[in-house]
């Protein structure tokens, strides 16, 4: 049978998500998600694996398919009502983060030399919810598995410095907890790092800042739309240089064939959430499973990119990275301070 082929990489996959959460799991401090863990063990493994061996059906559909599920499951969590309530305290703040990451994302990627979707990638990861958003760009835009990895290695490695220095700043400045969990959701990157850094400096900040965090997170639905009509603009672009036939060009480009319909899932399933009273115990399942099925992704990731291909893209992703979190730190401070929150 035809999905028999699909086995033996999702099983691997799996078996690689269940090790990296085991590993994080042992960790004392919160420094590196499983999601990264897993992606570097993929990575590792990638050195013994073949371009034909029996896994590769397998980790592209894990990669692909499943991911798009997970993003869907996600949305269970998210409840609108909620989350906008926090998010009209943090609505000016995430809107001017947001700009940062795009548009100096934008000249500084190009400053770099880096392509438009790796450099938009790091953006994501950094402006909206770390992994979960570059995860949920990435089929939007066609990235390569290759890009994925460097976005997200450029964008945890800031998240593991934040952990420690956030609390040390906020408390230097003398923030109120809630001003500290506005900073700390909308300039901290993954969403179990804005968690971990909130609760770093009270249990107050840690439950405003994993609101204002879920707010960030309802960004992704535009943000993926949007690159859906950029991608759909650019491949057409593209196709006029290589065809002369405009029938030809109308029948290979249509919103239909590029519009991201697993974000439909996601926004239904968070109205679902705001609507109907769910049992904590089914939400909580369903987070659950939408996290290991995105670590298993990440782990799929890593599997289809190996360290040779890091060093062509060399430091300039990390450079990326750091610079557009440096940026959005600094700028989620001073509108703080001119809105008078801090």
């Amino acid at each position: 049978m035809k999905i028999i082929k699909y086995f033996p990489g999702i099983i691997l996959s799996f078996a690689i998500a269940a090790l990296a959460t085991w590993i994080e799991s042992l960790l004392p401090i919160h420094l590196v998600g499983s999601a990264v863990i897993a992606m570097f063990i993929g990575m590792i493994i990638n050195r013994f694996l073949t371009k034909t061996d029996i896994f590769s059906s397998g980790i592209k559909f894990t990669s692909k398919k499943l991911l798009k599920f997970a993003i869907i499951l996600l949305g269970l969590s998210l409840n609108i009502t909620t989350v906008l309530q926090v998010g009209k305290m943090s609505l000016t703040v995430m809107v001017f983060t947001l700009l940062t990451c795009f548009g100096g994302g934008y000249f500084i990627g190009k400053a770099l030399g880096l392509n438009w979707k790796l450099s938009n990638l790091i953006s994501a990861g950094t402006g909206i919810c770390g992994g979960s958003a570059i995860a949920a760009i990435a089929p939007t835009i066609d990235a390569d598995d290759d890009d994925v990895a460097y976005a997200m290695s450029a964008t945890f490695l800031f998240d593991m410095a934040m952990i420690i220095l956030f609390p040390i700043m906020g408390r230097a400045i003398g923030m109120t907890d809630e001003a500290f969990g506005i900073w700390a959701g909308t300039a901290v990157n993954d969403t179990s790092s804005v968690v971990a850094t909130g609760y770093a400096f009270s249990e107050g900040a840690g439950d405003f800042a994993t609101m204002v965090k879920l707010t960030r997170t309802l960004s992704i639905i535009p943000t993926v739309i949007t690159f859906a009509f950029i991608s759909l603009r650019l491949k057409k672009k593209e196709a006029q240089k290589n065809s002369k036939n405009p029938d030809e060009l109308k029948a290979n480009f249509s919103i239909k064939k590029i519009f991201p319909w697993f974000i439909l899932g996601f926004v239904a399933m968070s109205v679902v959430a705001s609507v109907f009273t769910i049992p904590a115990e089914i939400v909580s399942g369903t987070k659950t499973v939408s996290k290991f099925l995105m670590v298993s992704a990440l782990a799929a990731i890593g599997l289809n990119t190996s360290f040779s291909s890091f060093k062509k893209s060399g430091i300039r992703p990390m450079i990326h990275g750091f610079i557009i979190s440096a940026l959005v730190v600094v700028v989620a401070l001073l509108v703080e301070i001119c809105m008078g929150i801090v």
